[in-house]
């Protein structure tokens, strides 16, 4: 089984980068590992419970993945779980750990784990899945940093206004 844990540095508060992910309306301008994601009950972002549909992105777009939300925290923690299974992931789950750091910056503990199917041949596919994810993986959060440093205060008077309803 493949496990990680990796930090980003990011420069806005936790409840920023927390919404900019999670919010579907801000995760569409900058989400290079999905091209398409949804909760299925319709809802602007996930909940404790709630399943979402992922559709992956660039090299990995005939990827797909349904998620249940284990942990929804806002703007702390959130963690999901794969349903089902989807090749070459027999099992896949991961959590978002936000801290603030001061400064208006904040950090991103991203930890994943996954097996791979078919487990006879995890021992040849498991290094190379884990190596492609661990790429994409740390490409999606350099966007998200890249997207924050230009549009963090978009999000910030957004969540202000919903603050405001």
């Amino acid at each position: 089984m493949a496990h990680r844990k990796l930090e980003f540095t990011m420069p806005v508060p936790a409840r920023v980068v927390f919404d900019a992910f999670h919010y579907h309306q801000w995760r569409v301008h900058w989400d290079s590992l999905v091209s398409q994601t949804r909760v299925t009950d319709g809802s602007p972002c996930p909940s404790v419970g709630a399943v979402s549909e992922n559709t992956g992105g660039g090299l990995l777009r005939t990827l797909s993945m349904t998620t249940r939300f284990v942990t929804y925290d806002p703007p702390r923690l959130a963690a999901a779980t794969m349903v089902g299974t989807s090749f070459p992931f027999s099992r896949w789950a991961a959590s978002m750990r936000h801290v603030d750091l001061g400064d208006e910056r904040s950090l991103l503990i991203y930890t994943y784990a996954f097996a791979v199917a078919p487990t006879a041949l995890a021992w040849l596919l498991e290094p190379v899945v884990d190596r492609v994810f661990l790429e994409a993986t740390e490409k999606r959060f350099k966007r998200l940093q890249t997207f924050l440093e230009t549009k963090g205060q978009d999000v910030q008077v957004w969540q202000e206004c919903r603050r405001g309803q």
